[in-house]
């Protein structure tokens, strides 16, 4: 089946929407069920052991503020993908890499701990829509490599 490249960026772009969408909802998770709650002591305990390591710790605002900023940013960014530029393919996987990494360490921080971390509610949503998002980059890439070739 030959879908329209105007077809195949609004499937692009739906993805990232979905994403930055399932970022929301993960933030609202993880501010609800008191994240900076574990974070920080965890992050003072890692410095206490391993003083090299630079890892912050945040008030509940500033930590707040910086996802509210880094969301909107990505959103706003959205416009550059449903254009369809070039650069916005590499950052798409960083953005669903790092989504991924990030459900996938909630899970599995719960696992280890055998407790529910804070944020791990939201963490398959992330997971979804962060393989749908590397699924619909990859389409786009191999579409329009295989359609360069005929």
């Amino acid at each position: 089946m030959n879908i329209s490249r105007q077809s195949r960026y609004r499937r692009h772009w739906l993805a990232w929407m979905a994403l930055c969408s399932a970022l929301v909802v993960h933030v609202a998770d993880e501010a609800l069920t008191g994240f900076l709650e574990w974070y920080n002591p965890t992050v003072r305990a890692m410095r206490e052991r391993y003083p090299s390591l630079l890892l912050p710790t945040f008030t509940f605002e500033i930590w707040l503020s910086l996802l509210i900023f880094a969301i909107v940013m990505l959103i706003a960014s959205s416009f550059f993908v449903w254009k369809g530029r070039w650069a916005m393919r590499p950052i798409s996987y960083v953005f669903a890499g790092f989504m991924l990494m990030n459900g996938l360490l909630h899970i599995a921080g719960s696992l280890y701990t055998r407790e529910f971390m804070p944020g791990v509610y939201s963490s398959p949503l992330l997971l979804a829509a962060s393989i749908a998002l590397i699924a619909y980059t990859r389409a786009l890439n191999t579409t329009r490599e295989s359609g360069s070739t005929t």
